[in-house]
Parts: C-alpha cells; sequence; structure tokens
C-alpha cells in the first residue's frame, strides 16, 4: 500500500511565514530544536522574541549571533513572566499546561511548536514512532529499509534533527520518518500517515502529572489520523493493545499470533516466516521486537530482501548497546540511552552470560522492583553511581530478600565507577553501561554520558 500526501499539507513553508506577518511571535526555549525555526522566523523578516531561562553571561554563540540578527532575547530565570503574544512556539521540554501558556491561550495567543508547524508544511508521507522504549533503534531500522528500498528518506523529530528548515527541499515522493516524544505530541494537532506505538511502560513522571497524562500524551500520534492511515501497536501491551483510530490496525507479538509475531526464533509476517533471529545483527529479543514493527511500518513500501539485507548489516545506533571495546578479553558495551528500568532490563537480557552492571542516573522517580528482580538474574557486579544508585542498590537487596545477591559496589564517581567495573572485570565478562535514568544528574544529555564512557573506556 502507497500512501499519499495527507490532505492537511496544504501550505507551503513561505505561505506558513507570511500568514504570520504582522503577529507579535514569541519562540519559548532556545534548544537545538527550536533554532532552525528562529532562522526561519527572521528570515521571513517576522519579528520575533525568544525567550530562554539561560542567562546571557552562559548563552552559546549561535543564540547571540540571531540576537545579532535581529531576535529579541528575555532571559533568565522570570524568561516566562509578563509576556504577551500573539502566536508562542514551545519547545518539547516546557509542559503545555505550565501556568504561563495557560496564562497565554486565556489571552487568546496560539500555542503551537516547531514540530505542528513540520505537519503542517511537510509535502510528503510521514511515519511516525513513539513509545517507551524502542523509539530511536525502530525509526533508524524503518528509514534503513525505506532507504534501502530506493526512496528518498528524511529522519527527524526527537531522534535529533529539526526538519521545519528543510520542508522546502522535500518531494511529494519522498518519505518522512520521525520518531515523536510524549512532550512533542501533547499538543500536536495533527497524525503521521504512518503511526507506531512500540509500547506504554510508566516514564517521565517527573514531568507529567501522572501516568494518565502520560498515555493521554501518546495518543496523540493517531487521535487525528484519516480513514486509510495505518496504526502499528504492540498487542503484547496492554494499554497499546487496546488503542483504536478510524483507519487500519497492525499488530505485532511475541507472545501470540498476530500480524507480525515472533515464534520458535522466526518472525512471521502474515502467517509466513520471514526471518530468523539470527538473521538480525543486533543483540537482544527487544531488537527483534524493534524488527518486527518496523516490518509493519514499511509494508507494501520495500522489498523482502531490503529488509533481510538490512537486517545482516545494521549495527545498531550509537548509545544503544553499542560495542565500544574488547580489552584483556572483557567486552565494553555502551547502553547509555537506557535512561529508563525497563530499557536496562531489555539490555541486560540482550545478553547471555550474567554481566557487570554500572547503573545510576537522574531520579524520574521510577520504580525500581522489577529492575532489581532483573539484577538478581542477569548480573554477577552492580556498580551503582549517579542520583538513583542507591535506590537502584536497596531495590536489589529487597528483591534477593535476604537470599543470593550480586555484589553490589556504590561509587559515587561516574569515572570511577567505570574504573571500578574494569578493575574488577575478568577474561570472558561483559561491563554494560546502562543507566536505568536520564543524564542530567551528572551530564547535559545521555549522548555526553554516552561519549564520556567510551572515552574513559578507550583511556583503561
Amino acid at each position: 500500500m502507497e500512501y499519499g500526501r495527507n490532505e492537511a499539507f496544504t501550505l507551503t513553508l513561505n505561505s506558513y511565514f507570511e500568514a504570520l506577518r504582522g503577529k507579535r511571535i514569541l519562540v519559548l526555549g532556545l534548544g537545538v530544536s527550536n533554532r532552525p525555526l528562529v532562522r526561519l522566523l527572521l528570515q521571513h523578516g517576522l519579528e520575533v522574541t525568544g525567550c530562554d531561562k539561560t542567562p546571557r553571561e552562559a548563552l552559546e554563540e549561535e543564540i547571540l549571533t540571531l540576537e545579532q540578527q535581529g531576535l529579541k532575547l528575555k532571559l533568565g530565570d522570570s524568561y516566562l513572566e509578563e509576556l504577551e503574544a500573539d502566536v508562542a512556539f514551545r519547545t518539547p521540554g516546557l509542559h503545555p499546561l505550565n501556568p504561563a501558556l495557560c496564562a497565554l491561550r486565556d489571552r487568546g495567543c496560539r500555542i503551537t511548536s516547531e514540530m505542528e508547524a513540520f505537519f503542517e508544511v511537510c509535502p510528503c508521507p510521514i511515519i511516525a514512532v513513539t513509545g517507551s522504549d524502542g523509539k530511536t533503534t525502530t525509526t533508524t531500522l524503518i528509514s534503513e529499509m525505506l532507504k534501502k528500498a530506493g526512496h528518498r528518506v528524511w529522519i527527524g523529530g526527537n531522534i535529533g534533527t529539526p526538519l521545519l528548515d528543510r520542508a522546502e527541499e522535500m518531494e511529494q515522493t519522498d518519505k518522512v520518518v520521525l520518531e515523536l516524544s510524549s512532550f512533542q505530541l501533547m499538543d500536536l494537532h495533527y497524525s503521521p500517515s504512518v503511526a507506531v506505538v512500540t509500547n506504554i511502560t510508566p516514564n517521565h513522571l517527573d514531568v507529567h502529572k501522572d501516568m494518565e497524562e502520560y498515555v493521554e500524551a501518546k495518543t496523540h500520534i493517531f487521535a487525528y489520523q484519516k480513514t486509510g492511515d495505518v496504526l502499528i501497536l504492540n498487542k503484547d501491551n496492554d494499554i497499546t493493545a487496546a488503542f483504536r483510530s478510524v483507519g487500519e490496525h497492525r499488530f505485532f507479538s511475541r507472545q501470540e499470533k498476530a500480524d507480525v509475531y515472533y515464534e520458535d526464533g522466526v518472525i512471521y509476517r502474515g502467517g509466513k516466516a520471514l526471518m530468523k533471529r539470527e538473521d538480525i545483527l543486533l543483540p537482544g529479543l527487544h531488537n527483534v521486537e524493534n524488527y518486527m514493527t518496523a516490518i509493519l511500518a514499511v509494508q507494501g513500501m520495500v522489498r523482502d530482501e531490503d529488509i533481510l539485507e538490512v537486517a545482516a548489516s545494521f549495527g545498531g545506533v550509537e548509545h544503544r548497546i553499542e560495542l565500544v571495546r574488547v580489552k584483556d578479553g572483557v567486552r565494553y558495551y555502551n547502553d547509555s540511552i537506557a535512561s529508563s528500568p525497563n530499557r536496562t532490563m531489555a539490555g541486560l537480557r540482550s545478553f547471555s552470560e550474567k554481566v557487570i552492571l554500572i547503573a545510576g542516573g537522574y531520579d524520574k522517580k521510577l520504580p525500581f522492583e522489577e529492575l532489581g528482580e532483573e539484577i538478581l538474574r542477569s548480573v554477577k557486579l552492580l556498580v551503582c553511581t549517579g542520583g538513583t544508585g542507591p535506590r537502584i542498590a536497596e531495590a536489589t537487596v529487597r528483591a534477593a530478600k535476604g537470599g543470593p545477591c550480586p555484589e553490589i559496589r556504590s561509587v559515587p564517581d561516574f569515572y570511577e565507577a567505570v574504573h571500578t567495573a574494569a578493575e574488577l572485570a575478568q577474561p570472558g565478562d561483559v561491563v554494560l553501561l546502562s543507566p536505568a535514568g536520564p543524564a542530567f544528574d551528572r551530564f547535559k544529555n545521555f549522548m555526553v554520558r554516552g561519549k564520556e564512557f567510551k572515552k574513559t573506556v578507550m583511556e583503561l
């Protein structure tokens, strides 16, 4: 099945910005995703105020350059106070129900986002992926399969690449593949032609007011779909299995028959064997799920041989169970992307042997009980560090209930934790960084954390 252009995609980039002429415009948050937007607004001669909590003395050079080009700045702790605007572009990290945004809405301001603007002007079909785990790998797999089949593909969104400023380069025959977070989805009023929900488990509860709000945000990926659009769901997850849209539904499963399912080491599509688990270069059953999801997303757009070629050659995304090096018979893996207990559990299950686990990060107020139980099954030595290190250690001890428990070392310093794991490792061991929490307790993001881990390992 080939998907045509969404009827909502009627604006060109120029007409979108022309409609903003004469309006008071705010860009709330001047992070990476909003800077191309600011440039476009300025290039179209619009008056823009950029609001950011970063004080002037800590601003990056790129923002100061934008100021020289006409951007007005409102900075510091009071950046959301006394705002007046006709249109405000919200950064994903700013909750839509923030009191300042609610006040703007009450005064007639339209709250939108860079992502919503992209949906309005994108000229080609969009495949979008959300979920608690597996988003980035699944998004990348879909993109790689489409490229292998000869499609011109644009990949972006939460995966790190804003696409709004590239929309004019896109053709109707191209494909766009987006990773969308719950924060991007919360007030998005568009849905993609193909919507994918990998799974939903507790996550980001330090920002969302409760689990209900988090789940509700995820439903926005399909809330505005039309007849003929496709929704791809995990049949094994109670929450996603109950989702429904007005379009076609496709399900994948590791536990029962579905449109694509896994049984006895084989992935089946439509009841026919498509590929074996050993055909997939990436380790772990969670990557079998990622492949099943991607297979459903590209159905009708690629050949089976394209899927098999990607499976045999794709070595994974950086910071996602990435083999860093083998030293003295010890394998070191970087799974810094694991910012939730579920992701760390999936990483642990990727290995047949018990591993040396380095865990701990920023506290998102998530439960660690299940992780503690998985650590008992999969870990020979636990090195706890960072903000949640003590909580993970406590959960592991509680799970043991006085029985056998892996050795636990508490090492608050991240770099010392890596060295401790290396010093205690023996030939044949696996050392896995899989923190089960975001990096914000020590690092700017998970990418910086992963790079610092790799640098430290390479210097051993």
